[in-house]
């Protein structure tokens, strides 16, 4: 690839542990709800996932470890063998064009609706606290939230071994490693933060406490995955599901400080603010991350070609992720190399159309 660009950083090859990156632009992960009603990955998905493949890194859209996890329509799953296996098709288009490939575990906890389970049973939580908004879109329209139902302490043990069971299958998959999507207000958040964890056991209460949940899951994955094949996503700043905390500094510090032990694959931190602002004080910074994680280092959230260009060259990201201008843009690797122009960001209401449009129909440059 010829570069053009003022951006020899962006555009390098990386070694992420074992891993060979061609170039330092990840492709973020983004729920586009186009699994069907079964979360079944399919050709669809493949050929998106395949169009967007000069990125370095591709970290898949936000999927859900097991049934209690589901709180949105039309995302994929990792809780079945046949699931495994419609992954394969994905993780294939993509490996074909020498890219690695990981696989973003989820569970949605609070932001979900008893629509979406089994008996109508009620979304789980850390803590019975409602999401402060205005409706929540379900398999039976919009609906307003609902108080979630706080886990037993018991309970606990079993989610943290559904994340393990969906890594196994992540590997028999083929994915090259799993990201821990540990942000934006979704279970693993609301354990984390103080605004949404008030529990009075093990997994509340002071800082150690409510990195617990999290913790114990890191330890449980990296007996399927090297640790140097497992990630984990926070979002500091953020607002979206109804987050932010007083204490958020002390707190996500805290988890990456704790997190650095693990010589995990990357920390990637949503520091941009395109996602909302909590406002409780000022955003927290890569720097600050790099100051007490040694490992690598993924800035994600409205950067810009130039923006991140800059990060890496001033050492504090290893790596951006882009999100948006993913959606639009397949080729936004040979875009940014060539100095071509974006095309128009993607309408939001064609995000998630179930189908094709707005999908996989974007042009590559001309």
């Amino acid at each position: 690839m010829v570069t053009k660009t003022g951006s020899p950083n962006l555009l390098s090859p990386f070694k992420l542990g074992d891993l060979s990156l061609k170039n330092r632009i990840v492709m973020a992960p983004m729920t586009r709800s186009r699994a069907g009603e079964a979360r079944m990955p399919n050709a669809l998905m493949a050929a998106y996932y395949a169009q967007r493949a000069s990125a370095g890194l591709i970290i898949t859209e936000a999927t859900v470890i097991s049934q209690q996890a589901n709180g949105w329509q039309n995302s994929p799953g990792i809780y079945s063998a046949q699931q495994a296996e419609a992954w394969q098709q994905v993780v294939a288009a993509v490996h074909e064009k020498e890219t690695p490939i990981f696989l973003q575990l989820w569970h949605c906890g609070r932001a979900s609706h008893s629509s979406f389970h089994a008996n109508n049973q009620l979304p789980v939580a850390p803590s019975a606290i409602k999401i402060n908004g205005d409706y929540i879109h379900t398999p039976i329209g919009k609906q307003p939230y609902e108080t979630p139902r706080a886990l037993e302490t018991e309970e606990i043990p079993l989610v943290i071994e559904d994340y393990r069971q969906a890594a196994v299958r992540a590997k028999i998959a083929g994915f090259d490693g799993v990201e821990i999507h540990g942000a934006n207000g979704y279970l693993i958040d609301e354990f984390l933060q103080s605004k949404t964890n008030q529990r009075t056991d093990k997994y509340g209460g002071n800082l150690a406490n409510r990195f617990r949940f999290l913790q114990e899951i890191v330890a449980a994955i990296v007996t399927v995955f090297p640790a140097n094949r497992v990630g984990v996503r926070l979002s500091p700043n953020g607002s979206f599901n109804d987050m932010g905390s007083f204490d958020y500094r002390e707190t996500f510090l805290y988890v990456a400080q704790a997190l650095n032990s693990y010589g995990l694959a990357y920390l990637h931190i949503m520091d941009g603010l395109g996602f909302g602002f909590h406002s409780l004080g000022e955003p927290m910074t890569l720097g600050e991350f790099r100051e007490v994680f040694s490992g690598t280092l993924i800035g994600n959230c409205g950067y810009t070609k130039e923006t991140a260009e800059t990060a890496i060259k001033d050492g504090l990201a290893d790596l951006i992720a882009f999100g948006r201008p993913f959606i639009s843009n397949p080729d936004l690797v040979e875009r940014f190399a060539n100095d071509w122009p974006l095309n128009p960001p993607a309408e939001m209401n064609i995000w998630y159309s179930f189908d094709k449009e707005g999908y996989i129909d974007f042009p590559t440059y001309q």
